[in-house]
């Protein structure tokens, strides 16, 4: 995780905003690099700093997207007026990850900005310093999280003191730090409630993080990620706890073993990312343990260093972060131990997929 405080007024007033980067993360490489946040509704090729009215903003809207229904273009019309007109120079914008279980975070720098000629749809934009990258999610309470869920790609993030308790996160090292209670009306909360659908899958998602980290913590998730590769058909050793010389767990497929591939696995449950040295050790005892390949399992995260070697190591090494892990987790369920199951307890819900705007 990187961030940098110097210079950030922590004790000051300031709005903290939620800003997607794209539906599906498309963009967040580029916000990271560019240190900006863009407003990205395609075919808005308007200056929004003329429209002095939301209402004006609305009929723009309504030109601009003839297919929407009025309630859409209500919807976008808050959105896009927040972005251009309600975020202030040194508010903080927070940006999930779709790439890994990480929230970034950056103050504003600037006031809006048009650009008549760039590419669809960068027209619009704030820049930003990111004060923190790679913010492992399960630093988060979970009403924080349900909030950052919200289907809406734009929104301000108050819901629960919100504002004053990611600041103190900041002052504590990204760390939860305890809940005040809440001194908002019901009518107050109910109105904040309205700022979008919570995302039900990332939510449950939290959940069986944080039960997961709170109950395999240390070798006890050396022994879940194990339980998963016999529960894939592999016959597995378990190093004891204890030091273990690179060597967490080693896999084959049966009989006995003795099948291809020969996988050599680490196990970290930190929540800081890795970076690349832990990667190089990993392979070093790869060879040292004739193994074909690779697997280094890491609660929180993978630094750029790593990234950056996974096309490289593609046919030698896998990395799963929480969110593989969970998936993989998931996946095979069925098959874990029942003692596995006992300390992980989930169920199987189906609700119905609402759509995203």
């Amino acid at each position: 995780m990187q961030h940098n405080l110097k210079g950030f007024g922590l004790g000051g007033v300031m709005a903290i905003w939620l800003v997607r980067a794209g539906s599906h993360g498309e963009y967040e490489k580029k916000y990271l690099s560019e240190s900006r946040v863009y407003l990205t509704w395609e075919d808005l090729a308007v200056n929004l700093a003329e429209i002095k009215q939301k209402a004006d903003l609305k009929v723009v809207l309504e030109h601009a997207y003839p297919d929407s229904s009025k309630p859409q273009i209500s919807n976008y019309t808050g959105q896009i007026w927040a972005f251009a007109k309600a975020i202030d120079v040194g508010d903080w914008v927070i940006l999930p990850s779709k790439f890994k279980p990480a929230i970034h975070v950056g103050e504003v720098k600037s006031d809006y900005v048009f650009v008549p000629g760039a590419e669809d749809p960068f027209h619009h934009y704030r820049d930003v310093t990111w004060i923190a990258q790679d913010i492992p999610r399960t630093n988060f309470d979970q009403d924080i999280l349900y909030s950052l869920g919200a289907f809406l790609t734009v929104c301000r993030i108050k819901r629960n003191d919100a504002e004053k308790r990611i600041r103190a996160m900041a002052k504590a090292d990204w760390k939860a730090v305890p809940a005040p209670s809440s001194n908002m009306s019901d009518t107050e909360e109910q109105a904040d409630v309205g700022d979008g659908l919570e995302d039900l899958v990332q939510a449950a998602r939290d959940q069986i993080a944080k039960l997961v980290i709170s109950r395999f913590k240390g070798h006890g998730l050396e022994r879940l990620v194990d339980a998963v590769l016999r529960a894939q058909g592999y016959t597995t050793y378990l190093s004891p706890e204890g030091p273990d010389k690179g060597i967490d767990i080693l896999a084959a497929p049966s009989p006995m073993g003795f099948g291809e591939p020969r996988v050599c696995v680490q196990v970290k449950s930190g929540d800081s990312p890795l970076d690349r040295p832990t990667l190089d050790q990993l392979i070093g005892v790869m060879q040292n343990v004739q193994a074909s390949h690779g697997l280094l399992v890491s609660w929180g995260g993978f630094k750029s260093s790593i990234d950056k070697e996974e096309a490289t190591q593609f046919f030698r090494v896998r990395l799963w972060d929480q969110d593989d892990l969970i998936g993989q987790v998931l996946s095979v369920y069925d098959k874990l131990d029942e003692e596995i199951k006992t300390e992980l307890p989930l169920k199987r819900i189906w609700v119905v997929a609402m759509p995203a705007d």
